[in-house]
């Protein structure tokens, strides 16, 4: 039996500095190498050599053009070991630039309407609702999460603002079984997945029920039941980690596969031309569009899957809020873009324009929506602020089966300090 596992990787170019003429960034998947699984795990390592070349070079116009290669002379080849080569007589340098930059994929325009003889993946009404509410819900609980840190009742905040599509519509069109390996603004998968907002607000908060145990930063979310990899701080690192999630399923037999997101901060702008420089299948897509991001990933995801390749979607789009609240953005960008992309751009505003033309939303449901979400929001805050913290204990378990000498030497250090100091350390964490 044929198992079938797909590295999905979303890039997310969400430049800050942008303008109207220039590609708009913000949020993209990449994605990795994975290797094919055939009957025998030895036959990836046995193709023949015409036999690569017909992959290696499949659907892509470079095949093409070595084929023609060959031929010009005599249809002489080197079999290297990272494939064949053909020789040709013609000395001919590979072009350092295309004459037009690749075109970005876009369903519906700024109000809401798709393009006449688009091509995209239908949503049914009741998706349709479910992302736009999870859409209003990410954004109401960036607003709030964000208020709450500025009012120094939690440490640190980091908002997806401009990136509620990406989020969103990425998450509606992969499964459950597939992984996610996220960067860190990619909560809205979670939220799509059935994450609650106590849950949300207790990892923040980081008490007693925050399954990280109070050791990681806010934001940093992670969930074995959603199939959610804990967010790292650190740049890049999910893309080797969701690698070894794709070989896992594999391994497995699972027809899922594993997607990783980053920005332009762990690569550069213009990511999708890289995907061609690996020889990985691309696409660059408006990630102001939740059409078009739904149906670029619910194809990509077909693809990784079905013919066993990685595939990566570069999303354009604009971070309209702050890096984190450790920021302050209008010291390196305009006032005046942030302010155009708010509220010229808005990618909820825009999928609501498309609802609202296909009958299924109108005020009063939005008026209902965003009063409901709001007092949910608050009261999970609330509850979490409230909650006990984790025990001291918590700090040197989860990694040693027995504690080593060292670290129980450091717990009661630790522990003789807060007696010998009590009015340096938080009164609410039990000893």
């Amino acid at each position: 039996m044929k198992s079938k596992v797909g590295l999905l990787s979303l890039i997310k170019q969400s430049s800050c500095t942008c303008s109207m003429n220039s590609h708009y960034n913000k949020t993209p998947l990449t994605a990795a190498p994975f290797a094919r699984a055939f009957k025998s795990p030895d036959s990836n390592f046995r193709f023949s050599p015409s036999l690569f070349l017909a992959r290696r070079f499949e659907s892509i116009k470079a095949g093409k053009q070595l084929d023609s290669f060959g031929s010009s002379v005599n249809n002489q080849f080197l079999d290297f070991p990272g494939g064949r080569v053909a020789f040709t007589p013609n000395m001919r340098f590979i072009s350092e630039s295309s004459e037009e930059r690749i075109p970005c994929y876009r369903v519906l325009d700024d109000d809401g309407q798709p393009f006449p003889d688009s091509s995209f993946v239908k949503v049914s009404e009741g998706v349709a609702i479910k992302m736009y509410n999870d859409m209003v819900t990410l954004q109401t609980m960036d607003t709030i999460f964000y208020e709450a840190q500025r009012q120094g009742r939690i440490s640190f905040y980091l908002t997806t603002s401009g990136e509620e599509a990406i989020n969103i519509a990425s998450a509606a069109a992969i499964k459950n079984d597939d992984f996610v390996v996220p960067q860190y603004r990619e909560p809205g998968v979670l939220l799509w997945r059935g994450f609650s907002m106590q849950e949300f607000a207790n990892q923040c908060f980081g008490n007693k029920a925050d399954y990280g145990k109070g050791r990681q930063m806010p934001i940093h979310y992670g969930s074995n039941k959603h199939n959610y990899f804990t967010v790292s701080s650190t740049i890049a690192t999910q893309l080797p980690h969701a690698v070894g999630a794709a070989y896992a399923l594999k391994m497995d037999q699972k027809d899922a596969c594993a997607v990783t997101y980053f920005g332009d901060g762990g690569t550069s702008d213009g990511a999708v031309v890289k995907g061609r420089a690996y020889g990985v299948r691309s696409i660059r897509v408006d990630g102001n569009d939740a059409l078009a991001i739904y149906s670029a990933v619910h194809a990509a995801r077909e693809m990784a899957i079905g013919e066993g390749r990685p595939i990566l979607i570069e999303a354009l789009t604009y971070r309209v809020g702050h890096h984190t609240t450790s920021d302050d953005s209008t010291k390196y960008r305009p006032v005046d873009e942030i302010e155009w992309w708010r509220t010229t751009q808005d990618p909820v505003t825009r999928f609501r324009k498309w609802i609202e033309s296909n009958g299924w939303w109108n005020g009063d449901i939005e008026s209902e929506l965003r009063s409901s979400v709001r007092k949910q929001i608050l009261h999970a805050l609330q509850e979490a602020e409230k909650a006990e913290k984790p025990p001291i204990s918590d700090l040197f378990t989860d990694v040693y089966d027995v504690s080593p000498s060292n670290l129980r030497e450091q717990e009661h250090s630790l522990r003789e300090t807060i007696k010998k100091h009590p009015q340096d350390y938080p009164s609410n964490v039990p000893i």
